[in-house]
């Protein structure tokens, strides 16, 4: 009698039933098959998490249960059931020791097509049979998805109860379009997912790139494909998406300025645009500018690999999961220039900027909707210092074209608009390439990192109407006064206003007038520090009945207190938030005014405050004193 113990590997691979009939029915021997009880168990649980290898290895299961039925082989399940803890360390070799211990048990022969368990169960004395994976390139007919790619298709999107889309054109030049008439059911998409996963389990160009509950993307050939079900997503859907512009970096038309910067100066560098604006389309441009023109070797760091690359540039995956262990090999393989591709969490912003301090020319492909934006993504995640060390040019793409670019760098300096050299500071000057006009300015002014436009800074400045507008230097100004003095006197009413690029006017009731100064003016000199500019205090007074007063808001619970003096029980006042009239109401016994957190109004107070804009009171003409 054969005796053959199948592990969980040649199960999911589907290739018991086929040797059975194709090799040892020929020995005329009868043939008995023992299944562990832990390959069905380890099957159960990639099935369980939606995995398609889990229901391979069902399937071929029921097929060894027929041809048990048809008495071509005898079947039986020995063994225990692993329990969860073993299932879970499956990586381990735990199941894989198990099912050799069945095997030497009954004296029968391991069947496996992994090599490390062949080579083991040889090493402690159990016969094994070795099913090697063919991995000669096979022709295979076209599938069913890829005949959807017709001329300038760019995505396919196929959904269960939908009719087949497509986008077509090119980036700037994109349409939707329906494929079909007919709506596509469930097994329509079902039929359409396994010829993909079982063309991709033999082929070469082909490989999955994620597998987890709900959700399979896989790189097949040059198409990225994602396989989408419940409970990922809400029915069954697959979206392909193929390269249908390839272009060399000469197509681009770029100005002989940006080509110098790029072939001498830019070592960090982002690519940033919208969705479908063309961004990666030009990194593949690049990535080969740099290898065949510039002589340089490349690498990239993609998840997934969707770059349409030349075979001199390797393309490299998270490793084990970790993009921050892919980094680590790119560091002793020692690329001139690595395309991330995408930066998007905080990690990868950091993973990208460790690799360009270590010395390797960075080129990042980021989702911005404008080109500042680009920049503003690393404030938080980076240091500002070491911001313009990492990135030096910002390369925004829109409609597949190059749009605006940005140059980085840092110097010390007065920021603009304002005027006192003891404000001089470290600035991040960021300005058009082609022009070399300044476009931004970021910089930290107390606690607060500020990106100022500009452009936008002039033409506030140049307003000179009647009630002229604050420009943004001087919001800046006065809210981070305001914020130094919450901090030392918390309940206190005042007003902040600049007499001058060199001082500021801070008018605060006479009540806490004091204790800002403090003992000798170290108080005062301490917020003067730490807002950057001289500040001159006089005590706040109300006469005017048109006049508006700043007024402290404070949180207890579910209420909102604006606070008043005990001189104001019984008046009755406008409540002005961010020079907009909002509600009136009388001062009470404790001397506020009270709102429940929830309604409105007090939604609107909140806002305010997190924005650092004061809250005003206004005496109505009827309580005129």
């Amino acid at each position: 009698m054969l005796k053959l113990v199948p592990d969980t590997s040649i199960i999911i691979d589907q290739q018991v039933s086929k040797l059975i009939e194709d090799e040892f029915r020929k020995t005329n021997d009868e043939i008995q098959v023992l299944i562990p009880e832990a390959v069905p168990s380890e099957i159960e649980n990639h099935a369980n998490k939606r995995k398609e290898i889990g229901y391979k290895g069902i399937d071929e299961l029921k097929e060894l249960r027929r041809l048990s039925e048809d008495g071509i082989i005898t079947l039986e399940f020995v063994g225990r059931r692993p329990n969860l803890e073993e299932i879970s360390i499956a990586g381990g070799g735990e199941i894989d020791a198990m099912i050799r211990d069945i095997a030497r048990k009954y004296h029968a022969t391991l069947l496996t097509s992994d090599k490390l368990q062949k080579e083991i169960a040889e090493a402690q004395g159990v016969t094994a049979y070795y099913y090697k994976k063919d991995v000669e390139p096979i022709a295979y007919n076209k599938t069913e998805l890829e005949k959807y790619f017709t001329e300038n298709i760019s995505s396919v999107h196929l959904r269960e109860n939908t009719t087949p889309m497509a986008k077509r054109g090119v980036p700037g030049h994109v349409e939707l379009v329906e494929l079909d008439y007919k709506a596509l059911r469930y097994n329509d998409l079902d039929r359409i997912a396994k010829e993909i996963l079982e063309q991709t389990k033999h082929r070469h160009d082909s490989f999955i790139e994620i597998d987890k509950k709900g959700v399979t993307v896989v790189q097949f050939d040059d198409l990225r494909i994602t396989i989408a079900k419940p409970p990922f997503a809400d029915g069954y859907e697959i979206t392909a998406i193929k390269p249908v512009n390839k272009l060399d970096l000469e197509d681009y038309n770029i100005s002989d300025k940006l080509l110098q910067r790029l072939e001498n100066d830019a070592k960090g560098i982002l690519i940033a645009g919208s969705p479908g604006a063309g961004k990666s389309t030009f990194a593949q441009a690049l990535a080969e500018y740099y290898h065949y023109d510039m002589e340089k070797i490349v690498k990239t760091m993609e998840s997934p690999r969707d770059l349409n690359l030349d075979d001199n540039i390797t393309q490299y995956a998270p490793l084990e999961g970790d993009m921050e262990n892919t980094a680590d090999i790119l560091l002793l393989v020692r690329p001139d220039f690595t395309i991330f591709d995408e930066v998007r969490k905080t990690r990868d912003f950091e993973i990208y900027s460790d690799m360009r301090l270590a010395g390797v020319g960075m080129i990042g492909v980021v989702h911005a909707t404008r080109a500042i934006d680009a920049v503003q993504r690393l404030l938080g995640r980076l240091e500002l210092g070491i911001i313009p060390s990492v990135i030096d040019t910002t390369i925004y793409i829109e409609d597949g074209e190059v749009k605006h670019v940005y140059a980085l760098e840092m110097t010390v300096k007065v920021p603009t608009g304002m005027l006192e050299a003891d404000l001089s500071r470290p600035v991040i000057e960021i300005k058009d390439l082609e022009t070399d006009e300044l476009l931004y300015e970021i910089y930290t002014y107390g606690e607060q990192t500020i990106v100022m436009d500009i452009q936008k800074n002039y033409a506030s400045l140049q307003d000179e109407e009647n009630e002229r507008e604050k420009t943004p230097v001087e919001k800046i100004v006065e809210r981070t006064i305001r914020k130094e003095v919450l901090k030392v006197a918390p309940n206190a009413i005042m007003e902040v206003s600049l007499i001058s690029d060199k001082r500021a006017l801070l008018e605060i009731d006479p009540d806490h007038a004091g204790v800002i100064i403090g003992k000798n003016g170290k108080t005062i000199d301490k917020i003067e520090e730490k807002s950057g500019i001289s500040i001159e205090v006089e005590e706040l007074e109300i006469k005017n009945i048109d006049s508006k007063m700043p007024i402290n808001v404070s949180v207890s619970g579910n209420y909102l207190s604006l606070n008043f003096n005990k001189e104001n029980i019984g008046s009755s006042y406008d409540i002005i938030v961010e020079d907009e009239y909002l509600f009136t109401a009388t001062v009470g016994k404790k001397a506020n005014i009270r709102l429940k957190k929830d309604i409105e109004m007090a939604e609107i107070v909140i806002r305010a405050m997190k924005k650092d804009e004061p809250v005003y009171a206004r005496l109505r003409n009827e309580d005129a004193y």
